[in-house]
């Protein structure tokens, strides 16, 4: 027997990811019951857009969930709101979806684990970089051994800046806001490097963090980086994330070198490797990833119905998201500082 859709909630509609919901009307895994905003400009303007019945819309987060009863919220406001959005829902026995990063503050994700540990309930953090079959490829050939040990990995993520490619305006203010992002490029971009490291070494903590940010467009971008180069050192790796508002064109690609031979996963389907000195480099062309993984809210039904079981390190679980909260918070310390952050044991 065919299982109902999940019972799903919306809180915020300010970031720019959130059109995602509104566009999946072939796929009935999920009923839209409530929407949380605010902001009533917004709410007339997606009222509008999507056609939805005003009855959907609460200015009051308690008041939405008490009365929709979602099994499920999606999180498409700042990044700073995370918190407040799971100490409304985990008590409620609400599983909770947010958009990359988890949260701004190292203390605010502990907290989040914690109350989805009290409360029994999902907390998922949405990576597009999940998605990418040549993600999924490469740690199959670390996993396998076919590159040998981990020693150097760098991954690169962004854009030419997101006033350059357009986003809305209550998501640009969103993004430059220190407080409710967290930074700039650093938070925004930096966040796919430490997500995918950390997956990538099973959840293993890096010894330390060094960061340089710089504003090279401080007339758009006054209170925030955007420019960001991470370094992440481990016993025997290292990893060199590169978030940026000034590439020439939209990327997200990751490098992963070991000692026996090395892969690129040069954009969603398309990996380049060389697996030992004898062989020639070569290109390996993948379909993209099957249902549900094209689509975050297919795998957010599936987790919430009991179908899909995160491993321990996914890349859209808690203990990874939480460890790339910590590095993200080391890495602003550090360029702050201009000094190197060690990580407790």
């Amino acid at each position: 027997m065919a299982q109902s859709p999940v019972r799903l909630a919306v809180a915020g509609l300010s970031h720019g990811h959130v059109g995602w919901v509104f566009n999946r009307a072939d796929k009935k895994d999920m009923e839209l019951v409530g929407i949380y905003e605010p902001n009533p400009e917004l709410v007339n303007l997606f009222a509008e857009k999507y056609k939805l019945d005003k009855k959907l819309f609460f200015s009051d987060l308690n008041k939405m969930l008490d009365q929709v009863k979602p099994e499920a919220v999606s999180a498409f406001g700042a990044i700073n709101e995370h918190i407040t959005i799971v100490r409304a829902c985990a008590p409620r026995k609400i599983h909770v979806m947010v958009e990359k990063p988890l949260a701004t503050t190292f203390s605010d994700a502990k907290e989040i684990r914690k109350l989805a540990e009290q409360n029994a309930i999902q907390v998922l953090t949405n990576y597009e970089t999940s998605w990418y079959a040549s993600n999924q490829y490469v740690n199959d050939l670390v996993q396998q051994g076919k590159l040998g040990d981990i020693r150097k990995v760098m991954v690169n993520d962004g854009h030419q800046g997101p006033k350059e490619i357009g986003v809305s305006k209550e998501f640009f203010e969103i993004l430059t806001d220190p407080e409710k992002n967290g930074a700039g490029a650093l938070i925004d971009f930096g966040c796919y490097g430490a997500n995918l490291m950390t997956w990538l070494l099973k959840g293993e903590r890096p010894v330390s963090v060094t960061a340089v940010t710089h504003q090279n467009k401080p007339d758009i971008y006054k209170n925030v980086d955007d420019e960001a180069s991470i370094i992440l050192q481990y016993p025997k790796a290292q990893c060199i994330i590169q978030g940026s508002w000034n590439w020439s064109f939209a990327r997200k690609d990751m490098e992963v070198y070991g000692n026996k031979g090395y892969a690129v996963a040069v954009n969603p389907t398309v990996v380049r490797q060389r697996l030992n000195e004898k062989s020639p480099e070569e290109t390996i062309k993948l379909d993209p990833r099957p249902a549900p993984y094209t689509d975050p809210f297919s795998v957010l039904a599936d987790v919430v119905q009991g179908r899909l079981k995160l491993d321990k390190n996914d890349l859209y679980g808690l203990p990874v998201n939480v460890t790339v909260v910590e590095i993200l918070e080391a890495a602003r310390t550090s360029a702050k500082s201009g000094k190197t952050v060690f990580l407790n044991k």
